[in-house]
């Protein structure tokens, strides 16, 4: 003959039981815990401008970054982030979309704003070598929104942005 646990310890595993599976499956539970992907746009500021941006945080995500793709909405765009400053060299392998490319130093102070072209291989490279940050935007948002060589990224916005992907901020200086 078997002996089961009274039934007062029964129902306390049963709903100890319930409540954990309840709690591991609960939306908002997964939401807190997830971690952003590659394709996540970042509400970040350049100056006073709000910009959307995807980051391309690792070698993979840089290479690839805006080729291929048809279109890019208004305010959107994607910040390349490097682990140190050094001249930097950009260049439209694949990409099908008028960008203009942003030059920033590793304070988040943008230094230098420049031209692409579709399809454009030739080798845009930065003045300077204190180049950590480089951000794509359509051709012609920093003119139209007033942004101009000076401007300021939010560094805390984009520090949270880098936390989100799961990356440690510090592991780009910042």
């Amino acid at each position: 003959m078997k002996l089961q646990p009274p039934l007062s310890n029964r129902l306390i595993l049963f709903s100890v039981t319930l409540c954990l599976l309840l709690t591991a499956c609960h939306p908002e539970s997964e939401q807190n815990n997830a971690t952003a992907g590659p394709t996540t746009y970042f509400p970040i500021r350049i100056g006073a401008q709000l910009a959307h941006l995807q980051l391309a945080l690792n070698d993979a995500e840089r290479s690839k970054g805006l080729m291929f793709r048809n279109q890019l909405k208004s305010h959107r765009g994607m910040l390349f982030i490097f682990e140190r400053p050094a001249q930097r060299h950009f260049w439209m392998r694949n990409t099908r979309i008028p960008l203009d490319l942003g030059y920033f130093d590793s304070f988040g102070k943008l230094k230098e704003i420049h031209k692409l072209y579709p399809y454009d291989e030739t080798s845009v490279a930065s003045r300077s070598r204190q180049i950590q940050i480089v951000i794509e935007m359509n051709q012609g948002w920093y003119s139209q929104q007033g942004v101009l060589t000076g401007a300021q990224i939010d560094l805390q916005a984009l520090s949270q942005a880098i936390r989100s992907r799961g990356f440690d901020p510090s592991d780009f200086q910042l």
